[in-house]
């Protein structure tokens, strides 16, 4: 199971620290390789799972972004 997956009782309530998205972060490259390989195989309804799973973590990261207020600036050189 995806850990981007939270069930409805406790959504809201988890706590995001850098271990936990760098968890996502891996999940989603094995998630990438597997689809990669299920499609060189001709094997795309295969995958459709995966995809899925990895729209949901994809999802997640970019509310956790949009949510993170942004640090300072830098000025480009």
């Amino acid at each position: 199971m995806s850990v981007a997956f939270v069930p409805e009782r406790l959504r809201g309530k988890a706590e995001v620290n850098q271990e936990t998205l760098q968890r996502l972060l891996e999940e989603n490259d094995q998630l990438i390789r597997c689809i990669a390989e299920y499609q060189s195989k001709g094997r795309a309804t295969d995958c459709v799972q995966y995809q899925h799973i990895l729209h949901r973590n994809l999802i997640y990261l970019a509310t956790i972004a949009d949510a993170t207020p942004a640090g300072p600036q830098k000025a480009a050189d």
